[in-house]
């Protein structure tokens, strides 16, 4: 998968979860082919299409939410 391809599908998923995502549930909405995300590619989500990771409001994740900054 090219970085492109990915950057796509992540901000078109994350577009229609308004609350956000983890990534696991990306990874298997997705069907993506990695366990992890890429630092360096996840660095560039962040600054191409303003992808923000944190924890949900009331932090009862142990995963960190993928969202869109607004």
């Amino acid at each position: 998968m090219r970085y492109d391809h990915f950057r796509d599908v992540i901000r078109n998923e994350l577009r229609r979860s308004r609350a956000g995502l983890t990534w696991a549930q990306l990874r298997d909405r997705l069907k993506l082919p990695y366990d992890r995300p890429c630092p360096a590619w996840t660095a560039r989500l962040e600054r191409e299409i303003g992808l923000t990771r944190g924890r949900d409001s009331n932090g009862a994740r142990r995963s960190f939410v993928w969202r869109l900054s607004p």
